[in-house]
């Protein structure tokens, strides 16, 4: 017999949260290595590299002079790391929502361009980067608006997903409402991804060639309030954790599609205020980042780590350490792992 599934016997506790890095700047996603050193995005324009004694260091994108400008101005302009994946050899594969483009970045942090185009077009507003075990990248496209505030309606579709391996550079799937992170399950047979302006997650069928097919909703067609999913990782339950950036929630969904909420953290007045601006789609700066509080504030990925894959980390867009906590079940181990 199965035994019972752990998350519904979970509940985090504040009281129990602890802290790691300090005056990070943006670390949306953040990558955990065996040793327990953790990598996180960080807005100045590369990675900020967390070793295991909690000493840290910046490692700069060599083409880059930073962010032009501060305040709000840093989440639009400027290099603009956002979802990051291991190379084979340990280099770090960066989707950079700034410059609209794939990159490649040494531990050194000399950095190359792998895709800026796809099928003679600009490839968009690359959100987000997944190495799988057959060594493809997968590549998500929130949206092919240049700003993405304008993207924040519930009308627009223009999102897609792009695989790359060994056939070169295609567009798997698309249609999508403002694709986020994407996750394999176990065995790679199906793919989920998050559609953030869709509240909602989808999965897809997955052939030995990585192409997709019988799309489908996973768990509730729409989270509720505050529902703007960002980040998602399994843990080996086959439990998909998730985050709600904007509303501050974390969330998981069971392997028969049950959703539960973990935690909230969001203003209720503020993210009502956010949800009525998105559905009439009139969402302003004023209104958006009047948004995001708590222990990890515009809450946007789970990362598990720790040498038995049972920590939880939280990434966040406008918090400056990462929080993070015993989990109930270990993680499922990403491509990585094993390499590193």
């Amino acid at each position: 017999m199965k035994p019972d599934n752990p998350i519904k016997h979970f509940s985090v506790d504040l009281e129990k949260i602890q802290y790691i890095g300090k005056d990070l700047q943006r670390p949306e996603c953040i990558l955990a290595e065996p040793d327990g050193s953790l990598w996180a995005a960080d807005a100045r324009g590369g990675v900020c590299r967390i070793h295991p004694d909690g000493t840290q260091e910046i490692i700069s994108q060599s083409y880059s002079s930073g962010i032009s400008s501060g305040g709000v101005n840093r989440f639009f302009e400027g290099t603009l790391p956002n979802g990051l994946a291991f190379a084979s050899n340990g280099d770090i594969l960066i989707s950079n929502f700034g410059t609209d483009c794939l990159e490649r970045m040494k531990r050194t942090g000399e950095t190359e361009i792998l895709f800026d185009s796809i099928d003679g077009n600009d490839i968009g507003k690359v959100n987000f980067v997944l190495r799988d075990s057959k060594e493809r990248l997968w590549i998500t496209i929130s949206t092919m608006k240049k700003s993405w505030l304008e993207a924040l309606r519930p009308d627009l579709d223009d999102g897609y997903i792009a695989r790359y391996d060994d056939r070169g550079l295609h567009i798997v799937a698309d249609g999508l409402h403002f694709t986020n992170e994407i996750r394999f399950d176990a065995n790679e047979e199906h793919i989920y991804v998050v559609e953030t302006t869709g509240g909602r997650i989808l999965r897809f069928k997955a052939d030995s060639k990585g192409d997709l097919a019988k799309r489908e909703t996973f768990g509730p067609s729409h989270m509720g309030i505050g529902a703007y999913p960002d980040g998602i990782a399994f843990d080996s339950y086959g439990n998909l954790w998730g985050t709600m950036v904007y509303s501050d929630k974390l969330f998981a969904i069971t392997p028969d599609g049950e959703f539960i909420l973990l935690l909230d953290e969001g203003d209720p007045i503020k993210v009502k205020a956010l949800d009525d601006a998105f559905w009439e789609k009139r969402v302003t700066n004023e209104v958006l980042f009047s948004t995001g509080q708590g222990i990890a504030p515009w809450m946007a990925s789970v990362t598990f780590g720790g040498k038995n894959l049972d920590v939880i980390y939280i990434g966040s867009l406008r918090g400056s350490r990462i929080p993070y906590f015993k989990a109930p079940a270990s993680g499922l181990p990403m491509a990585h792992w094993k390499q590193l």
